[in-house]
């Protein structure tokens, strides 16, 4: 059985809206997104039925989910449990990169 794999650096970044981009990684259950915030970005608070665990790999983000807000930096953490409504905002002039792992897994990222 050959092996899934993927070079992030061999995938070109897709724009989502302005001010972010995507690269994604998917297999039969779950999705890898990283994402690449810009300061200023399209901020766009939805939900959706998949759980997303959020991993700050650099930057400074504030992101809002529910009620809350957390400020992350690089090697936060933090977990969207499905359907509830959350929006992340880049915080400073520098970008952020995301990497978010989805499940079950979002073929529309493919």
């Amino acid at each position: 059985m050959p092996v899934h794999q993927v070079d992030w650096d061999a995938i070109a970044w897709t724009p989502v809206r302005r001010g972010i981009e995507r690269k994604a990684f998917s297999g039969t259950g779950a999705t890898l997104a990283l994402h690449r915030l810009w300061p200023g970005h399209e901020t766009l608070p939805h939900s959706h039925p998949h759980e997303q665990i959020v991993y700050i790999i650099e930057g400074l983000v504030d992101f809002h989910i529910g009620d809350e807000v957390l400020r992350l930096t690089g090697g936060g953490v933090a977990l969207i449990p499905s359907n509830i409504v959350h929006y992340v905002e880049v915080v400073g002039d520098q970008p952020a990169l995301n990497l978010d792992v989805f499940t079950p897994a979002r073929p529309e990222y493919a």
